[in-house]
């Protein structure tokens, strides 16, 4: 019994349904996974520790997801920024990619994972890189710089509302509830795909942004 993990109060287990997107069997489900990226000591104190990124990373939902440094990025609260995440940090993941979490909590966590530089807006340099993310950056299938141009300025002129060469986040929601598509490729399509272990590679021609 002493690799067992310690049973998830009542009281908390209500509150989690509260404060998430998801259901009491889910967070059971979360607990039950969490626990099983500590050792056998540390899961007898599982709400005081935290599990770290590589070990987040090794989760089969992330270890393939082109996106996965930014997803530890921002569900952790580690004050010294390394990734790790506590229990409620995981489950403050599992709720937004979760079904019943609503579009607008998922843009919001999408927008930050997209902002690689974390200054708020999604400028070039983060298009560039979320586009080279969902592509991969090998020969067959890395866009050519004028490609890459040419596909940034297509998701800035459908985006950019205020014309500053820049996606802030209303923007980024704006475009998102307005546009079915746009947001599928962009968006919350990829980034779920990923999370569920589908392949989100796009192809070269850059599905992103058509014209």
């Amino acid at each position: 019994m002493g690799g067992s993990a310690s049973q998830l109060p009542r009281d908390l287990l209500g509150e989690y349904q509260e404060l998430t997107f998801l259901t009491k069997q889910e967070i059971l489900l979360a607990h039950k996974r969490f626990s099983e990226l500590l050792s056998k000591e540390e899961r007898e104190s599982i709400l005081q520790k935290r599990v770290p990124k590589s070990k987040i990373l090794s989760l089969p939902e992330l270890r393939a997801n082109p996106f996965q440094d930014r997803i530890c990025r921002v569900f952790s609260t580690s004050e010294d920024g390394n990734g790790s995440m506590s229990f409620e940090d995981f489950l403050d993941m599992l709720s937004v990619f979760s079904d019943s979490a609503t579009s607008e909590i998922k843009s919001h966590y999408a927008f930050r994972i997209f902002d690689f530089d974390d200054d708020g807006t999604l400028d070039k340099k983060d298009l560039e890189k979320l586009v080279n993310c969902l592509t991969g950056e090998g020969d067959e299938t890395r866009l050519s710089e004028s490609e890459m141009d040419q596909l940034i300025q297509n998701i800035l002129e459908e985006s950019d509302i205020d014309k500053d060469g820049t996606i802030n986040l209303s923007e980024f929601q704006h475009v998102i509830s307005r546009s079915p598509d746009f947001a599928r490729y962009l968006c919350l399509h990829c980034l779920l795909r990923c999370l569920t272990g589908e392949n989100p590679a796009l192809a070269r021609q850059g599905k992103l942004a058509s014209g």
